[in-house]
């Protein structure tokens, strides 16, 4: 419950430095937690969350008529959630571009917490999308310029949720399009092969012993197809923690199928963009895109 307390005052914080009421929503019917979900801050005070039971979408929806919407899968190596930095951060820079924003707390693969333990981030991806376009009309969305952004481990998410969209893993009897219109990914893990892949992440899904067909299924340049959303990559090659190869990869792969793709590669930022590029510079490489792209 403490818990709980903290998160709402976060956002009571973040409304009054925006001036909007952010609005968190299950992605599911509440589920009893076995174990406490936890909030931490970094060093430079960012908040952190993990052991997440009940996955959500905080929704940041700005003023005006339909719009394209973007959902935001924060990183941490599927151990953890960034999800200030790397969400809530974000979502209010799309809203000053009119663009709405969903981020998404998703449940980690931990067997504590629930079965099937490697799918349930991508299932909780699916339900986002599932849900953002079933409320479309609610928020003030075009259902057909929704998109999904990821940072780290969350573009590995995001980047599986474009490749596997039918693949189905939610309950969907109204048939609603899985499939995100577009990708936007931020230094993501793309590969699990062991030459470039970031081994903790890939620990942290599939264990200590996955199957040739698991690494496969999650190597998601290996999964691409014509029907692959149009993407737009941004990555330095100083990266030490996620070797910029997995941008490249999945940048040549998109090319291979003829899916609109875009690279940016920073000589130096290393993983996290902590001193540069600034927010602005790389942030303002998407907003150009998508207005590229005619999607905003």
């Amino acid at each position: 419950m403490k818990q709980f307390y903290l998160f709402v005052i976060f956002l009571a914080v973040q409304v009054a430095a925006f001036g909007q009421q952010p609005k968190e929503i299950l992605l599911y019917d509440k589920i009893e937690e076995t174990i406490p979900e936890e909030h931490i801050h970094d060093q430079g005070g960012n908040l952190i969350v993990s052991k997440v039971t009940n996955p959500s979408l905080t929704a940041y929806i700005p003023s005006g008529k339909a719009k394209a919407a973007v959902i935001i899968c924060p990183g941490g190596a599927y151990e953890n959630l960034h999800i200030q930095r790397e969400g809530f951060r974000v979502a209010e820079a799309f809203n000053k571009e009119g663009v709405a924003a969903f981020v998404l707390k998703y449940r980690l693969p931990d067997e504590q917490i629930v079965q099937d333990a490697a799918f349930a981030p991508l299932k909780d991806a699916q339900r986002a999308i599932q849900l953002v376009r079933e409320r479309a009309t609610e928020w003030g969305v075009d259902p057909d310029k929704v998109g999904i952004m990821g940072f780290s481990a969350g573009g590995h998410l995001a980047s599986s949720l474009g490749v596997h969209y039918d693949t189905l893993l939610v309950d969907n009897d109204r048939e609603i399009n899985l499939r995100p219109d577009f990708m936007i990914l931020i230094y993501p893990v793309i590969s699990f092969s062991d030459e470039i892949t970031h081994g903790g992440s890939k620990h942290n899904l599939l264990g200590d012993h996955p199957s040739e067909e698991s690494v496969k299924f999650f190597t998601n340049d290996l999964q691409v197809n014509t029907e692959s959303p149009k993407t737009v990559l941004i990555h330095a090659g100083d990266d030490g923690l996620v070797p910029v190869d997995n941008s490249v990869y999945f940048y040549e792969a998109l090319r291979k199928h003829h899916v609109p793709a875009e690279l940016h590669i920073y000589s130096r930022g290393n993983h996290g963009f902590g001193e540069t590029p600034a927010f602005g510079e790389w942030f303002g490489r998407c907003i150009h895109w998508l207005k590229t792209e005619k999607e905003i």
